[in-house]
């Protein structure tokens, strides 16, 4: 293992992160299954964005995993690619709030804009739909971290081709919506893009900002 004093907190971190996935699995085995498979398959948006819920047990789990992925991965890619930083339990801890911040506002916020022009059921759909590609990428951060943690190959590949795989990942989850969505979306293309710069683009700007502010 790197340095296993500087990194037990990533660790450790790592295993809640496990946990909550086998949780996920333990609760809805055959959704998980099939979740496994949503990147090739649309059989999941399908069958499961019919029972969709505002508070889902089955999503939160997948979504503990890719705060806690997510924030580890975060924290190696600022120290490789920025400025080496001595690990601190407090900014580990201030990255986990804002990237769970970030994700919670940002879907909210959509939530409002769907309930404000009446659009509820179909925000609601392409919300499922994006959570589920964010939420299999959580998948891949756990496994990239395990490799930065416990391998001695390069940081940089490592966090290069994840973030190769995960742009592909969610490539994929937006080509989806956009074909599902195209007909509504082609007489709206401004607003559509609007809507790209404002939520999608932006809020992962202004965490690369906090992070960088906490670390200064």
């Amino acid at each position: 293992m790197r340095n296993f004093i500087t990194y037990e907190w990533f660790t450790i971190a790592t295993i809640i992160g496990l946990f909550a996935i086998v949780a996920a699995k333990f609760i809805n085995t055959l959704r998980f299954n099939d979740f496994l498979y949503v990147v090739g398959n649309s059989k999941y948006l399908k069958i499961y964005s019919k029972d969709q819920k505002f508070v889902d047990l089955f999503d939160s789990l997948l979504f503990i995993n890719l705060t806690l992925s997510l924030s580890i991965f975060v924290s190696f890619a600022y120290s490789t690619f920025v400025t080496p930083f001595e690990f601190e339990l407090a900014s580990f801890l201030k990255i986990i709030v804002a990237v769970a911040a970030i994700v919670i506002i940002k879907t909210l916020v959509e939530r409002l804009i769907g309930s404000l022009f009446e659009i509820d059921n179909l925000i609601d759909d392409y919300l499922f739909e994006k959570t589920t590609f964010v939420n299999y990428s959580g998948l891949v951060f756990l496994a990239s971290n395990l490799f930065l943690l416990y391998t001695n190959i390069s940081s940089k590949i490592i966090i290069i081709s994840t973030l190769v795989i995960v742009f592909i990942i969610n490539l994929i989850g937006f080509l989806t919506s956009f074909k599902n969505y195209q007909k509504l979306i082609n007489p709206n293309f401004f607003y559509f893009l609007l809507y790209l710069c404002a939520l999608e683009i932006g809020p992962y700007v202004l965490l690369y900002k906090v992070i960088r502010e906490y670390n200064t």
